[in-house]
């Protein structure tokens, strides 16, 4: 085992895990265990693995103590990125609970494994671990919400305005605060919204896509006039590949796409786009199925994240701006939907 790398990547058969696995599967000299619970944003299928001898599959809760240690002391991680969290804002208003379970008390799991197996104490790394790390990966939406004008930056104050968004902004916290109590090598990513493949279909991009190809009418929230900073996934997972390697421990980095879109110019956009691959037969366009529905509560009007940092310190710059990856993306989803 000691010739080799093993990688604890939590959350590895969900949207982000799953593209992050996917792309660095092949690195020499490296073995990623995935602990995953299977719940429904997780799907095995998301994966490209099949016959890799360096790859574990792990059905199991990031809060099950006992099988967590189990995984540390047997594989001996030096690395953990830790994917794993409840994220859908309309599930945590129905039912917050889950998400202080699993992102709250499932990263302070992982924390307290971690530093039990890699140090003798605070601030005390044990010599086989001296390259040890552990990244976080979190949201913008720890931040609130931003009115027409500025960006989020790493020094923005938190401000988290849904159950969600406020257990991601807590297990921020516990990680900071494991990096200044006790010096455990740590990294915090905090990303803006995601697109691309292996996006669960509840998700907006997925469902605009979704209900289109039904003829069925397309949900946007309110006045469709919320705005979001668009992140394609692969250059998100770029982006923790840099900070991993990278990063300065106990800081946090803010990954964006510098792709702020109106919800309702997603809709629009994605649905020229069908009208070009998949054209209706009876020649109308899918725009005409956009639907205004009743807006969420406490729905954050804007996001939109400064990445300055990440790209002046690490030299990271997305490869993807929103019109490319919107075209992949909805690509993607055809041959999804239409399989």
């Amino acid at each position: 085992m000691k010739d080799k790398k093993f990688i604890l990547v939590t959350g590895g058969a969900g949207f982000i895990g799953s593209n992050y696995i996917n792309l660095y599967i092949e690195e020499q000299n490296t073995h990623i265990v995935n602990l995953d619970l299977l719940t429904y944003a997780g799907n095995l299928e998301n994966l490209h693995v099949n016959g890799l001898d360096n790859y574990t599959f792990v059905k199991g809760d990031i809060r099950d103590k006992g099988l967590v240690r189990e995984l540390f002391e047997k594989y001996q991680f030096t690395e953990v990125i830790n994917f794993a969290a409840e994220s859908h804002v309309d599930n945590s208003i129905k039912n917050p609970e889950a998400f202080v379970e699993t992102n709250v008390n499932g990263t302070f799991n992982l924390l307290q494994n971690a530093y039990s197996l890699w140090m003798n104490g605070p601030f005390e790394l044990k010599d086989e671990f001296s390259n040890a790390k552990f990244l976080h990966v979190s949201t913008d939406e720890v931040y609130g919400t931003l009115g027409a004008e500025g960006l989020f930056t790493e020094e923005t104050p938190y401000a988290p305005n849904s159950p969600y968004s406020a257990s991601k902004a807590a297990s921020d916290f516990l990680v900071r605060s494991y990096f200044h109590t006790y010096g455990l090598p740590v990294l915090t990513t905090n990303c803006s919204n995601n697109y691309g493949p292996n996006q669960h279909d509840e998700k907006l991009i997925p469902t605009i896509i979704r209900t289109a190809l039904k003829k069925q009418p397309i949900p946007i929230y309110g006045d469709g006039k919320n705005v979001r900073d668009w992140l394609f996934v692969s250059d998100h997972c770029k982006g923790i590949k840099l900070v991993l390697n990278n990063g300065r421990f106990g800081e946090t980095y803010n990954i964006g796409g510098r792709n702020e879109r109106e919800n309702i110019y997603i809709a629009q956009k994605i649905s020229q786009i069908l009208d070009r691959l998949e054209p209706r037969k009876d020649g109308k366009s899918y725009t005409e199925l956009i639907t205004f529905v009743k807006d969420r509560p406490g729905h954050d009007q804007r996001y939109a994240i400064d990445a300055t940092k990440l790209e002046n310190e690490l030299g990271w710059k997305a490869d993807e701006n929103f019109e490319s990856g919107i075209e992949k993306t909805v690509q993607w989803y055809l041959k999804k939907y239409k399989a």
